[in-house]
């Protein structure tokens, strides 16, 4: 991998940490910016279909859709990249450990693909595609 390559792998990795954290978060701002308007992806949220666009997530992001656990904390596990010119696709597990108010925690795991785009602006979130492994 050349030093452009491990560079552009590098800004992907913390860019999708910043998205994780924006959702875990609620920040629906940051989460904005990050993604391309006609993100698209295949999702346990939608079943069977193909979901285009960012009106979709905002709904996940309104006050009152659930409200963040006391702690919370996500990490990515196994992080295979692949740089394709200007393209960048994480897989990954996606670990997100929550404690709540109660004192119970329990951990999710999903398995995820998320594929960035370089562009005048940045990286862009384009695609993604997530499947729930196991809740411990």
């Amino acid at each position: 991998m050349t030093e452009q390559e491990l560079a552009l792998k590098g800004q992907a990795i913390a860019a999708n940490q910043t998205l994780l954290d924006s959702i875990m978060a609620g920040d629906w701002a940051t989460y904005e910016t990050l993604c391309d308007k006609n993100l698209s992806c295949l999702e346990p949220e939608a079943p069977g279909q193909v979901v285009v666009g960012l009106d979709f997530h905002k709904f996940y992001f309104a006050p009152g859709a659930g409200g963040p656990p006391k702690r919370i904390q996500t990490t990515m596990a196994n992080i295979e990249a692949h740089v394709c010119g200007e393209v960048v696709v994480l897989a990954y597990v996606r670990m997100v450990q929550l404690a709540n108010a109660d004192g119970s925690c329990h951990t999710k795991f999903t398995a995820e693909t998320r594929v960035w785009t370089k562009t005048d602006k940045g990286l862009k979130h384009i695609h993604f595609h997530r499947t729930p492994i196991a809740t411990v």
